[in-house]
């Protein structure tokens, strides 16, 4: 394998391939990670900074692109939200009316943007979001076919930490593995019916959430994260080997002047240390084919469109050794039951004695 960086045009990104070398009959899937910070409190400006950056990932060859987590919305990082046990101060309470007011419905008028995007550039597009869901958010990631339809969504299942006291937790209605109605694109490229999806961040902890992934058959495992820690390749790399799948994890990269400033928005315990030009999320985007190999990243320079050709006849020649869920795995002895339906918090009872469920607004999961 050798490393091919390709020249970038006047100020344009950087994108580091490798070539796997592969049968140029086999199906090969050009996939764009973006590494980039989000238009902080501006949703309108973050949704043209995306079609900016989805155009240009288009203009390379790539038909599958992924943003970070909470890419539209954004990831609060460093805030508190004035939040305590037994206490919450006036100026988190307004600087959670605002974070709430920079989310997403989903479906909403953002959705349908998103959609029009990855039909105009005709990519296949996964998207971190903060879903709006009436005054509870989530922090999801949504997928966009080819077309320009919107597919569905995943709602993280387990907020890290301070997360929880911003955003709601997901349910097993909303962890899909989508078979991408893909077809043919651009120079007669067919991945149709490859099976893709996501989990955020720490979920990527979790094993049994991962198994159930495996179990669904997922081929592009999608890392959207906030997690620029060393660690965080580590786990990209065992999730690729476990898996037997192509992981893809993208992460922002930003500066303390990506964010509003001190006094409305404060990195809390280190705001006196900071620059406006002090890196406070350093990236780390990364590629990982199911061998382990690292086929572009992790990147740690800036803002970035990271690129790789996936050969997705690797699969196959990997899980001839070790498939998680197939011949590796002993239901005889280990097994693992998901609820995958929604769990909705109010259920009536008609006169009839018939149930009809009270979903929280949008929470089908669809």
């Amino acid at each position: 394998m050798s490393l091919v960086a390709a020249a970038p045009p006047s100020g344009g990104p950087i994108i580091a391939e490798v070539d796997m070398g592969a049968d140029s009959s086999a199906p090969v899937v050009r996939a764009t990670v973006v590494q980039a910070s989000t238009v902080f409190y501006d949703t309108p400006a973050t949704l043209e900074k995306a079609e900016r950056l989805l155009a240009e990932a288009a203009g390379y060859g790539s038909q599958l692109v992924v943003f970070p987590e909470a890419f539209v919305g954004g990831y609060p990082r460093g805030s508190n939200f004035g939040a305590a046990i037994g206490n919450r101060t006036p100026k988190g309470r307004e600087e959670f009316r605002k974070y709430h007011a920079a989310a997403i419905d989903v479906p909403g008028p953002e959705v349908d943007r998103l959609a029009a995007m990855a039909g105009k550039y005709k990519v296949f597009l996964v998207m971190g979001v903060i879903e709006r869901d009436g005054y509870t958010l989530y922090c999801s990631v949504l997928f966009f076919d080819a077309q320009g339809h919107y597919l569905g969504k995943h709602r993280k299942m387990m907020p890290t930490s301070v997360e929880r006291i911003i955003w709601g937790f997901g349910d097993g209605s909303t962890i899909p593995v989508f078979d991408t109605p893909v077809g043919k694109i651009g120079a007669a490229i067919c991945w149709e019916n490859r099976k893709l999806g996501a989990v955020i961040c720490w979920e990527n902890r979790m094993p049994l959430l991962r198994t159930a992934m495996y179990s669904k058959g997922i081929e592009i495992y999608c890392a959207p994260t906030a997690d620029d820690w060393d660690s965080w390749q580590a786990t990209m790399a065992h999730i690729a080997v476990e898996g037997g799948c192509f992981v893809l994890s993208a992460n922002q990269f930003c500066r303390r002047k990506d964010y509003p400033p001190s006094p409305e928005y404060l990195f809390t315990g280190m705001e006196a240390e900071l620059e406006p030009d002090s890196v406070v999320c350093k990236g780390g985007s990364v590629i990982i084919s199911p061998s382990g190999t690292v086929l572009a990243g992790p990147n740690y320079s800036g803002e970035a469109l990271i690129s790789a050709d996936l050969d997705l006849a690797e699969i196959a020649r990997v899980k001839f050794d070790f498939d998680v869920v197939g011949h590796y795995a002993r239901p005889d002895v280990f097994s693992l039951i998901v609820k995958d339906h929604p769990m909705n918090p109010v259920t009536f009872m008609s006169s009839t004695g018939a149930e009809s469920e009270k979903p929280v607004a949008g929470g089908s999961g669809k």
